[in-house]
């Protein structure tokens, strides 16, 4: 069949993705664009006001779909505590509703292709989401990557969004957040984003600490962090006591056999969708 290409920017609230989305309409125009958002409901206020300023300055509504359900809800109505390897808030939140998006954009005899974020130094995650959207639906889904194709840095599309547009970033980068997924509340962080969470906004890291104990509660030793050497649960409570010795001023060097080694740098789809 053939259809009416349709150019769709994955927004995930952050500046990489409002870049790219500026690029695309540029390009393709209004008329034929769409930003398209998934809400978790958990993001932070911050976030929802840079996209609908991004989304003024463009010219361009956001087309939000929205499950209902929160991640912890999502963690209790498939008995399954995201952590920092595995996160089904992810693909029901966000995946699932973005599939349902594009067969319904089929439906109505539209082709889309999906525009990411993706850096000019993420090589491999450009390759995981082409091939992963490209097996995510009844027919494969075109994936175009505008920053890591022009080798722009995510440094520069910031500059520009300051300087040139006049919008603020959203306050998490500033507060020293690697990204402003889900208000901080990301389970795919790691231990680095939960020191940070803990430094910045100890209330929400007590929020993810009570809602780990409601689930070991019913589940039994899962946990949001994970040991990268035995895979076994280390929990949020056994962090702040670690984190809370550091700060205390015991010598950090002595200290690190209390906490394991877990690798950070794994990706959350909710990244870039």
């Amino acid at each position: 069949m053939n259809r009416k290409p349709v150019h769709v920017a994955m927004f995930s609230g952050g500046a990489a993705s409002a870049y790219v989305t500026y690029q695309m309409v540029q390009t393709h125009g209004k008329e034929n664009s769409i930003l398209f958002f998934t809400n978790t409901l958990w993001e932070d206020d911050d976030n929802y006001r840079f996209m609908y300023e991004v989304a003024d300055y463009i010219g361009i509504e956001i087309t939000e779909r929205v499950d209902g359900r929160t991640p912890e809800e999502v963690f209790e109505d498939t008995r399954f505590l995201g952590n920092s390897r595995l996160a089904k808030c992810s693909s029901e939140l966000k995946v699932r509703q973005t599939v349902i998006f594009i067969e319904d954009l089929r439906d109505q005899g539209l082709e889309p292709i999906l525009y990411f974020g993706i850096g000019a130094h993420e090589k491999q995650r450009a390759e995981n989401l082409k091939d992963f959207y490209g097996h995510q639906s009844l027919e494969s889904v075109e994936t175009r990557f505008p920053m890591f194709e022009g080798n722009i840095k995510d440094v520069d599309a910031k500059r520009v969004i300051i300087e040139e547009w006049g919008i603020k970033l959203p306050r998490m980068y500033d507060l020293g957040f690697s990204h402003a997924n889900c208000g901080g509340r990301c389970v795919r962080g790691g231990f680095k984003h939960y020191a940070d969470l803990y430094r910045i906004w100890p209330h929400k890291f007590q929020e993810q600490e009570e809602m780990e104990e409601r689930m070991r509660e019913t589940l039994g030793d899962v946990s949001i962090l994970k040991s990268k050497d035995t895979g076994k649960a280390y929990t949020l409570r056994e962090y702040r006591m670690y984190l809370e010795i550091i700060n205390k001023g015991i010598d950090e060097v002595a200290s690190a056999s209390l906490i394991p080694e877990e690798d950070d740098m794994v990706p959350c789809v909710c990244v870039y969708s």
